[in-house]
């Protein structure tokens, strides 16, 4: 069942800092401040995974500018993603990647998000939670198929137009284009004009 609409489902756990660091970091401490990307990955020292762990590093300051926090979630300790981070890129390893990846060595939180399969591992589930602590957008993929962080930020920059404008935003709609306005003459206005370009 989806959490779109709802609660986040909030969260304490060990965490291994964009630092380095281990420390608890729990849900609801961005809650209020931050916009929050919540994604799980089935593990470390796999295969899909550090391609989508390395992409979430290189466009992690694209976050911060929009005010979100990243959060990465696999059922692996704070101890395996500390040598996953302590190990090369070249070597197969994420290198001091700059977010936190949160340890649910109990599975509790891939659980409570939908994402864990029977085997143990959770399905590759992205969670964009507004400031609010709501889920506003998911996204499962199974476990061959690797998302694209392109896509998040586009999700991202959609939610906040709207918060902001009061407009929605219609498919493959990008910053800059145009938004409308949800009514009846609001789509067909849009129509008019982009119907061809969608």
């Amino acid at each position: 069942m989806s959490l779109v609409q709802k609660p986040a489902p909030d969260f304490s756990a060990e965490s291994v800092l964009a630092n380095g660091e281990t420390s608890p970091v729990k849900l609801s401490q961005f809650k209020g401040n931050k916009y929050v990307v919540l994604f799980f990955y089935p593990l470390d020292f796999t295969f899909v995974c550090p391609t989508e762990i390395l992409a979430f590093s290189n466009h992690v300051e694209e976050f911060k500018k929009r005010g979100v926090e990243v959060l990465g979630c696999s059922v692996d300790s704070v101890h395996t993603h500390r040598a996953w981070r302590n190990t090369k890129v070249e070597d197969g390893g994420i290198g001091q990647i700059a977010y936190t990846l949160v340890s649910d060595l109990n599975k509790d939180i891939a659980r409570s998000y939908g994402v864990l399969l029977d085997g143990g591992v959770a399905l590759r589930g992205t969670f964009l939670i507004d400031k609010n602590g709501v889920v506003r957008q998911e996204t499962i993929n199974d476990l061959p198929l690797g998302r694209s962080i392109e896509e998040t930020l586009r999700l991202v920059d959609a939610l906040q137009f709207t918060e902001e404008h009061g407009e929605v935003c219609p498919a493959g709609w990008n910053k800059g284009k145009s938004a409308m306005k949800a009514t009846p003459a609001g789509v067909a206005a849009f129509l008019k004009e982009n119907a061809k370009a969608l």
